[in-house]
């Protein structure tokens, strides 16, 4: 089963994941989450469609007894063997694919069954087929579809029954095997077995005395129904998770290490932190790292779904599975395995696949309790229908009939299907859902705070004018203004040590640097105590702007720019121009911010005139606009949102945006932001296109509109069917049918979100 050596060591508390089997309907799943949340301090959640058990435990627990939970139960579980990539084999991706193998399986069954219960049906329903005899030809045919096509069934029903419980598949079991052996009964000890015997196919159920009839064909019929739903919903599941499987294979199985000057070739996985590595054009880069020599265009569309490449250079970082498209790169490796972006994806992708929505809470419970309840009706409908004169053999058939109606299982799919295929799809997108209760917050988001630097604009600043005091010499303003501000990792701060850098050359290092919060740095270059940063900041050390430097920096401000004032030794020599150019696609971000009801805001530490000229540029309304906000003043700003009665999403992509994104109730961060950022977000955009960000709503609210439709078609399925079967208005058969159907339907109506289309990708979108 699933015991290893590590199985059995207790910890603390923690969280550790089950891969469970056996498992066949919804029924299961909740039987196995009751098991494992008796335990003390254990929560589990147990997914019936991802066959997986998340559980949170405290206290000393080992995963050997958790396991062992589920075996009593009746199941089997195992620790799962860690995600393997591509990249992290260095040999081809395993061939073994234990899950294509079961669906095959029972592909293979499913096959077998429907060759034989095909002429049983056609014998039954086509009164002209019906031979002197043919009612022994149609047991003959039938017993092994009830024995060998229905054997799971039966193995599941009676492990349920030594455990004292019942699942769907007691349900099925139960149905087939009492229209068998009232058919045996009827051939050999009443009239239905004597030659020439003949009847017609009824849709509804029918009074008689029972003794003269079969009902080969419900047997045959259901068990080949329900195997055909089965493995539509085997397929269709696995179909689900392709898009998972195939961003763990994304990655590249080899990779040419630089070592004592020489290129080695190595499996991915035998890469450290550190090492030097080569990628050719056309090659993927092996993992994420930063490039130390050579300029080319790396696609990263396997990852982020944009399909223009983007330029790299020295100093830029590189993310692992993206594919070389220039020249020859060195890369220093600065992530590996799991700390990868690529496994990062993988790892969230599925812990929302594994998550269960609000609204599936409820039909776990229903699932829960409903195969009683169904044994309960059929007992009912048999007596009922016994005790007003229809016959035992037409009280006999509107309760099998009710038995193989009842479905559980389209309830038990409803959420997890969606989630599956939303999530694998997104992730093909860029777009990373964290969990599923993320889904109930983009329905009810109605305004958007946007963080402006590196969301709305680049990011990526340029030092574009120096204006200097009388006196001032601009090689020394740069020297010690760049040296200071390369202490920092403010995008202002990089963009001045950038243009220092390139005017310059290289820059002394500082001594005693202090960031000072939203107002900018200080600390000693070269024996100086400079200063660089926000006029207030000069102001705190008593320090004036010449009124050249002031009108500078108004003009500056005027057109947008930023402007920062140098000081050093008690007095201010110069004001520094940089500019964040806003990206190509925010003001379309916007406009479709609008389309999909949300209340764009900007916010900003810049000055006042800044943002507005921004947020004029993109369409944000002024009144929407919070400048010249200090970090710590992000969260209180989503704060008055939220009290004003609004629901906030916040965008975002720095250290500084961490708790307005966590305090939001939506949270979404820029992929090219920091990892506290996207730690402390709900969703996150691997590109840095803000288009992106309404796809995710959309995308979101498209799959929680998916489940809901899912969950609604369910109930309504066994609200509708369950009084036909009872009534007497369904034939065995066609229930199974039916019943087949709702769990393919199910399925089917998830599967239509993989066509979803991020209009991101559109250069003049549809509204």
């Amino acid at each position: 089963m699933g015991s290893t050596t590590e199985t059995s060591t207790p910890q603390d508390s923690g969280q550790i994941e089950l891969s469970i089997g056996g498992m066949t309907c919804a029924s299961c799943a909740m039987r196995i989450e009751k098991r494992l949340n008796k335990l003390d301090g254990v929560t589990a959640t147990v997914n019936y469609a991802t066959e997986k058990a998340k559980v949170s435990y405290a206290g000393e627990i080992a995963p050997a007894d958790l396991i062992a939970q589920v075996e009593a139960a009746g199941y089997t579980a195992e620790l799962p063997a860690p995600p393997v990539t591509a990249g992290q084999t260095g040999e081809a991706a395993p061939e073994a694919d234990p899950e294509g193998g079961r669906v095959r399986a029972l592909r293979d069954r499913l096959l077998i069954s429907a060759v034989l219960t095909v002429p049983v049906i056609a014998m039954a329903m086509v009164p002209a087929l019906q031979f002197t005899n043919w009612q022994w030809l149609s047991l003959a045919l039938a017993w092994p579809v009830v024995a060998y096509g229905a054997w799971p069934f039966h193995k599941a029903a009676w492990t349920n029954l030594r455990h004292g419980t019942s699942t769907m598949d007691t349900l099925v079991s139960m149905g087939t095997l009492a229209a068998l052996a009232w058919s045996v009964y009827a051939l050999f000890w009443g009239s239905a077995g004597e030659p020439g015997m003949t009847h017609a196919f009824s849709f509804a159920v029918e009074r008689s005395d029972g003794a003269g009839n079969i009902y080969l064909e419900a047997a045959a019929g259901v068990t080949t129904f329900i195997l055909a739903g089965r493995w539509f919903e085997a397929r269709a599941k696995r179909r689900s998770g392709a898009a998972l499987k195939a961003l763990l294979e994304l990655g590249a199985r080899d990779v040419a290490v630089l070592r004592d000057g020489r290129e080695e070739r190595v499996p991915v996985e035998q890469l450290a932190v550190g090492d030097l590595f080569v990628v050719r054009p056309g090659e993927k880069i092996a993992t994420d790292g930063v490039i130390e020599q050579g300029t080319s265009a790396v696609d990263a569309s396997m990852l982020t779904g944009e399909s223009v490449p983007v330029e790299v250079a020295p100093g830029d970082t590189v993310t692992g599975a993206t594919v070389n498209a220039g020249g020859r790169l060195v890369v220093r490796t600065t992530r590996i395995g799991a700390d990868t972006q690529l496994a990062q994806m993988a790892r969230l992708v599925e812990d929302a696949q594994n998550g269960k929505a609000r609204v599936q809470r409820l039909a776990d419970k229903v699932s829960g309790i409903f195969v009683p309840i169904v044994i309960a009706l059929a007992a009912a409908t048999l007596g009922f229908w016994w005790g007003t004169g229809q016959g035992i053999a037409g009280a006999f058939t509107a309760a099998v009939a009710v038995l193989i109606i009842a479905c559980p299982c389209a309830l038990g799919l409803a959420t997890p299907t969606a989630l599956m295929v939303g999530t694998g799809r997104g992730a093909q997108l860029g777009i990373l859902i964290k969990g599923p209760e993320v889904l109930e917050s983009t329905r009810r988001v109605d305004t958007v705070v946007l963080d402006k630097t590196g969301t709305v604009t680049t990011g990526r600043m340029t030092l574009l004018d120096v204006h200097l005091a009388a006196d001032e010499a601009e090689t020394e303003v740069l020297r010690l203004a760049g040296a200071l501000e390369n202490a920092s990792e403010h995008p202002i701060a990089q963009a001045v040590a950038k243009g220092a850098t390139e005017r310059v050359g290289d820059l002394p290092d500082p001594e005693d640097f202090a960031n000072v919060e939203g107002l900018g740095v200080q600390g000693i270059v070269e024996g100086h105590a400079v200063l660089v940063g926000r006029t207030r900041l000069l102001t705190e050390w008593a320090l004036d702007l010449p009124v050249e430097l002031e009108r500078a920096m108004t003009d500056a401000e005027a057109l947008g720019r930023t402007a920062v004032a140098v000081a050093w030794d008690g007095k201010a020599r110069a004001v520094l121009v940089v500019a964040d150019a806003i990206k190509p696609t925010s003001a379309e971000a916007i406009r479709r911010f609008r389309e999909l009801g949300l209340t764009p805001i900007l916010l900003t530490g810049d000055n006042t005139t800044v943002a507005h000229t921004v947020a004029a540029q993109v369409g944000i309304d002024p009144e929407h606009v919070f400048a010249e906000v200090m970090p710590k003043d992000k969260v209180d700003v989503v704060t008055r949102l939220q009290e004003e009665g609004r629901i906030v999403a916040m965008v975002g992509d720095g250290v500084n945006d961490a708790a307005a994104l966590a305090k939001a109730d939506l949270g979404l961060a820029m992929g090219t932001g920091t990892d506290v950022a996207i730690e402390a977000s709900d969703l996150t955009l691997v590109r840095g296109d803000l288009r992106a960000a309404a796809d995710a709503i959309r995308l979101a609210r498209k799959t929680l509109g998916t489940i809901k439709s899912n969950l609604f078609w369910a109930f309504a399925y066994n609200v509708a069917a369950l009084p036909l079967a009872a009534s007497g208005l369904l034939n065995p058969m066609l229930a199974g049918a039916a019943m087949a159907f709702s769990s393919v339907f199910v399925v089917g109506n998830s599967l239509r979100l993989r066509g979803f289309k991020a209009l991101a990708d559109d250069t003049h979108p549809t509204p």
